[in-house]
């Protein structure tokens, strides 16, 4: 499994992905699931990938192989006009590439090749945009309501951006926010792992603006992991205790005090 996050502020993009792969607890590996291509001063285009290991391999090559052909070929992953074609193009691909594998292995491969893709980039004078490509092709766009997508193992570390995320916020604020939520699921799930991989890009630098890998080293994902776990901690504690002979405000009440529903006689309809 994995775990990638990707968000619009009005600053830019940010991005980050696991590294992680397994296919049970004794056969774990590293791949890269963050890949970029950019024209300089023209357009950046970065895609992370999460789902069957094979498939997502296949759909990266393939683009890969579209960013290095010759120049007299025709390459629609640099040369679409707008960012809702390259993601168009994109879940084109991938659709292709899950039925090509599912139709190989007939019954036994429905279902076993998914794969979720999200794009982020900018072309040079239009806004950054930040799109969720479904195994089936289709997707949606980020928006002010929907404003950061998550693919992979997403549910532990989802808390932690509603709570936090501000579209106004710092790109540092946004890669710190990111951090606590990729230690929280790191925490609570094996499939998720280090080294992470960190991606920034600033509105209209058309450049990455900051990239780094987190490995098991890290000074600053350490201090992050281990302040966060003695914030809550404290957090924890300072909440109102709570108490077997207090009510909720604070006054004391007997078990004959507490109001008690009566038991339902046999001649009581049901409500």
């Amino acid at each position: 499994m994995t775990y990638c996050v990707g968000m619009v502020l009005d600053r830019g993009l940010v991005l980050m992905s696991d590294t992680r792969t397994n296919s049970g607890v004794d056969n774990v590996s590293v791949f890269r699931k963050m890949y970029h291509w950019q024209v300089p001063g023209e357009r950046i285009i970065a895609v992370m990938a999460a789902g069957n290991l094979a498939t997502t391999q296949a759909v990266i090559s393939q683009l890969e192989e579209r960013a290095k052909i010759p120049e007299e070929r025709h390459n629609s992953l640099l040369e679409a006009p707008t960012m809702f074609q390259v993601a168009s193009e994109i879940g084109k691909l991938l659709r292709a590439t899950v039925g090509e594998r599912q139709d190989a292995n007939g019954q036994r491969g429905q279902g076993r090749f998914t794969a979720s893709i999200i794009v982020a980039g900018q072309i040079k004078g239009m806004e950054p945009r930040l799109f969720l490509i479904y195994p089936e092709g289709n997707f949606i766009e980020a928006g002010f309501d929907t404003p950061f997508f998550q693919i992979g193992e997403t549910k532990y570390g989802r808390p932690i951006i509603l709570r936090g995320y501000d579209r106004a916020m710092s790109m540092e604020d946004a890669v710190k926010l990111l951090m606590v939520s990729f230690d929280s699921t790191l925490k609570a799930n094996l499939s998720v792992g280090l080294p992470l991989d960190l991606m920034v890009i600033e509105r209209d630098t058309l450049a990455v603006s900051h990239e780094r890998r987190i490995g098991h080293q890290d000074p600053y994902f350490q201090e992050i992991s281990s302040s966060w776990g003695n914030a809550l901690k404290n957090a924890f504690h300072s909440l109102p205790d709570y108490s077997f002979f207090h009510n909720s405000s604070g006054l004391g009440a007997s078990a004959s005090e507490t109001d008690v529903i009566p038991a339902k006689t046999a001649s009581e309809p049901d409500a």
